[in-house]
């Protein structure tokens, strides 16, 4: 059986073509802390998440942390296509992991000889691309704090949430400083902004478990300011 052939991102792709890429590469397991790839290093690789979940992540000049995404199964982990050039980005693998990987070289060949591989990974950079222009808006001054903070966590639901009866729990476990890393902000203020969400009874948290109670409460909250 070819995982690839059930990923969402293959399903316009030649099963022929999915199982030469099966073929040509190999299933990496990962433990939480390590990394992929590491930006400014050498990677000859193209890295697809088959199982768990990982942290894409920038240093600013000063050092600090930034969280860009949090991606899981199925996704494209490089944006890096080009052989011989440098990931601008951290991948820290934030849940134990089994990411599928094959070389740049091999990967290229294929999208040269089935174009429905090329679509496939225009997609996923569309996709992401919408992402980011998301999350550049959501970071303009005129947005308070909690606010960034509700569309981040709506967002974390959408996509890690799974259903219990206290609402929608996030299975990523973030601390205050993993918060503040995507949020972008500092670890006092995302703190204080978690609380009022709390206060709101936006989200439920305890310890690094956090329970979205109405995604459609959230949702209203972080584009209107109003409950």
């Amino acid at each position: 059986m070819n995982p690839l052939l059930e990923l969402p991102m293959f399903q316009q792709v030649e099963k022929a073509t999915l199982d030469k890429l099966w073929e040509t590469g190999k299933v990496v397991r990962y433990k939480r802390g390590q990394h992929c790839f590491q930006a400014k290093e050498p990677n000859q690789n193209v890295y697809i998440l088959l199982h768990g979940k990982v942290a894409i992540y920038n240093l600013t000049h000063a050092g600090k942390r930034k969280t860009i995404f949090y991606l899981g199964h199925g996704e494209l982990l490089n944006d890096q296509l080009s052989k011989g050039e440098f990931p601008a980005v951290y991948c820290e693998i934030i849940d134990e992991s089994q990411v599928f990987t094959v070389s740049i070289k091999n990967f290229i060949q294929l999208m040269q000889s089935d174009f429905s591989l090329v679509r496939a990974v225009l997609s996923e950079y569309e996709r992401k691309m919408w992402r980011m222009s998301h999350q550049l808006k959501n970071t303009l001054g005129s947005v308070y704090l909690e606010r960034k903070l509700g569309s981040k966590l709506w967002k974390l639901a959408r996509d890690f949430g799974i259903e219990t009866e206290r609402g929608i729990y996030i299975d990523i476990p973030l601390s205050i400083t993993e918060l503040a890393d995507f949020l972008g902000a500092p670890r006092e203020s995302t703190s204080r902004a978690l609380k009022k969400l709390v206060e709101k009874e936006l989200v439920e948290v305890e310890q690094k478990r956090i329970y979205v109670i109405s995604p459609e409460r959230l949702s209203r909250f972080y584009k209107t300011g109003k409950i």
